[in-house]
């Protein structure tokens, strides 16, 4: 059942901790792209399946979409695209029509001409950003976004095995070097260095089962 923006951003605050502008700029980014696809928020058991969302920083508007949406990473229908852009793009599976809505720049300018009176940045920001109208706030292009098979929620393709340390590797993400199935992880992909592996876990595990 469709909720108002009001509602809808006092959940995204609370989800997220706190009142700020990019909570107000992703609901209505959120409600804006799935309108433009012929959804609502929250997304319902029928449309959440349909919706893929590429969300392009990892800051505050990126919580006010999933909490608006629904949309989980854990679903895999949540990408993330580290561009360090205040953007996101909704795709709509069944015909492939995908909306990019994106903050404009001066967006910030036009919340100080509509609120001058509002001393503080922070709170002129998010009375401004609920009362400018879209086209003030975003650009909205229409897009193309190639998903392959295995980047579809409820993908279950083959899984392969690391020739070096053994693991499952899921989702197509092996890396076949000089005749050799690899892991991301020793196919030299790493975010991390390995320093060690941590020993005592029984006595630290604090799910151990039994324990109070």
């Amino acid at each position: 059942m469709a909720r108002s923006f009001n509602e809808l951003l006092q959940l995204s605050a609370k989800t997220h901790g706190h009142m700020c502008p990019g909570q107000v700029l992703g609901v209505r980014m959120a409600m804006l792209g799935l309108a433009l696809l012929g959804c609502e928020a929250p997304l319902n058991e029928t449309d959440i399946k349909k919706i893929v969302i590429f969300v392009e920083i990892d800051r505050c508007a990126a919580d006010a979409l999933t909490a608006v949406t629904g949309v989980k990473l854990g679903r895999r229908s949540l990408k993330f695209k580290d561009f360090g852009l205040m953007a996101a793009t909704f795709v709509h599976l069944p015909d492939d029509r995908a909306v990019r809505v994106a903050v404009r720049e001066d967006c910030r300018d036009r919340a100080a001409e509509l609120l001058p009176h509002v001393i503080d940045p922070v709170q002129r920001e998010i009375e401004a950003y609920q009362a400018m109208r879209a086209e003030d706030i975003f650009t909205v292009e229409s897009v193309r976004v190639e998903l392959r098979p295995e980047e579809l929620p409820g993908y279950r393709g083959e899984k392969a095995l690391c020739d070096v340390c053994g693991a499952m590797i899921r989702n197509r993400r092996e890396v076949v070097s000089h005749g050799r199935t690899l892991c991301p992880v020793c196919a030299g992909l790493a975010y991390f260095e390995r320093l060690g592996p941590v020993e005592g876990l029984d006595a630290l595990d604090p799910s151990r089962p039994g324990r109070v």
